[in-house]
């Protein structure tokens, strides 16, 4: 049964993992509308719990919303950028989960940064004196400002908005507020001012994203915890590269792929180098849908894995938003692609991303303008992970923590799965 809430030809494409238009446009509403049900639960707390808040947090917590509000009114859509930004997402997840009093209180602070990018992107970006709290001011999708007395000078008006690092008492005068890295760190593109701006990759808007305080937990990533990389030390030029090189074979395999990742991937995380068991090479983050956070890939083959298998994670996430794939349960399954059981909801998730790169490796391996090594290379993986795929399907289809809408879903999966091994076979 295909919900009455998506319309049939963007679910099917969705379980089929095929990039279509109005199944972007689709996915991008519903983290729209995530995202400003979780700013709507910030206000209600906020409002709820204000007398367990300082005065000079409420205080600064009702400017910042009076200044999100303005840039709303002044051009909703590219505050709309602003809010569903990935860590925004991550912000107001981090900051409702927090307790009760202190813990809250000091995530309350990144509204400012949230308020000034809506305010920069609609083009009423404010004057005078800001707080940075912590030393820092950052401006999601922007950049960042380093500044160690904790204030920041802001100048709007006419010409390109700018914002300066004010000198000052150091610590005495900053506001309290999350504990992030050293304010005095030099990091990509400063210009003097203590502002280091993100920076975009080629052949789009995504921006590799190594300065934002949200963009991993602090807990890290995956069983070995892996921190993100630092922004000092993050190799832009080959990020850079690897991207161009990753967005071309992309387009020769598929070019709706390239379309999908440049409208739905926002920012490239890279986390900090490492070997071992349970360092990742990819992750998403169910709060912050459009976000790939990744190692440096080895080549332009792996980054255009990573992407395709992340922008798979982003899209289910999202869609889930919308639509109940899964009702509570408990059973736990083998997969072959991790070492350890997984509920369903993960079973599904890992069986999604890996029926893209089926589909990516299929065309990979028909496509005449790509280079050789890529060629084989995905008939080797499409063989190793097809039996896999199938073996993981099999398990959701006997699962009765499927709802009907997750049970459709699977069937179509299900089918795609059965008609690329049909397409293997008649290429051989």
């Amino acid at each position: 049964m295909i919900p009455a809430s998506v319309p049939p030809d963007v679910f099917v494409a969705l379980a089929r993992t095929r990039p279509l238009p109005a199944a972007t446009a689709a996915l991008r509403a519903a983290i729209h509308a995530r995202r400003m049900l979780l700013l709507k639960a910030l206000l209600v707390r906020v409002e709820r719990q204000g007398s367990s808040l300082s005065p000079a947090a409420h205080r600064d917590f009702e400017d910042d919303w009076a200044l999100l509000e303005r840039a709303e009114r002044a051009d909703g859509a590219a505050v709309r950028e602003v809010l569903d930004y990935p860590t925004v997402g991550s912000w107001l997840t981090e900051a409702l989960a927090a307790r009760p009093g202190t813990a809250f209180e000091a995530h309350l602070p990144h509204l400012r940064g949230v308020a000034v990018a809506a305010a920069v992107r609609s083009g009423r970006a404010p004057s005078g004196r800001l707080a940075a709290p912590s030393g820092l001011l950052a401006l999601p999708g922007l950049g960042l400002l380093r500044s160690p007395s904790g204030w920041a000078r802001a100048s709007g008006g006419a010409g390109p908005p700018r914002l300066t690092a004010e000198a000052g008492p150091d610590a005495a005068d900053r506001r309290s507020g999350r504990t992030w890295p050293a304010a005095g760190a030099r990091g990509p593109e400063e210009d003097g001012t203590g502002w280091s701006a993100l920076r975009k990759l080629p052949g789009g808007d995504t921006v590799l994203d190594d300065l934002d305080p949200y963009r991993v937990p602090s807990r890290g990533i995956g069983s070995a915890a892996a921190p993100a990389a630092d922004s000092a030390r993050t190799e832009y030029r080959t990020w850079a590269g690897r991207w161009r090189r990753a967005r071309a074979l992309l387009s020769a395999t598929d070019p709706g792929r390239v379309t999908e990742t440049d409208a739905l991937v926002r920012s490239l995380v890279p986390l900090a180098a490492g070997r071992g068991a349970g360092i990742p090479s990819g992750a998403t983050l169910r709060a912050a849908p459009g976000a790939v956070l990744t190692q440096m890939p080895a080549d332009a083959p792996e980054l255009a894995e990573t992407l395709v298998h992340e922008t798979h994670h982003s899209k289910l996430a999202a869609l889930g938003e919308a639509v109940a794939l899964c009702r509570p349960g408990g059973a736990l399954h083998r997969v072959a692609w991790r070492p350890d059981p997984r509920p369903v909801p993960s079973v599904l998730q890992g069986a999604y991303a890996h029926l893209a790169l089926l589909d990516l490796w299929s065309r990979a391996e028909r496509a005449v303008a790509v280079p050789e090594e890529w060629r084989q290379r995905a008939a080797e993986r499409f063989a190793r992970y097809r039996e896999q795929v199938g073996a993981a399907l099999a398990v959701l289809g006997e699962s009765d923590e499927l709802t009907c809408a997750g049970r459709s879903f699977v069937r179509e999966m299900h089918g795609h799965h059965e008609s690329l091994g049909v397409a293997a076979r008649n290429s051989t």
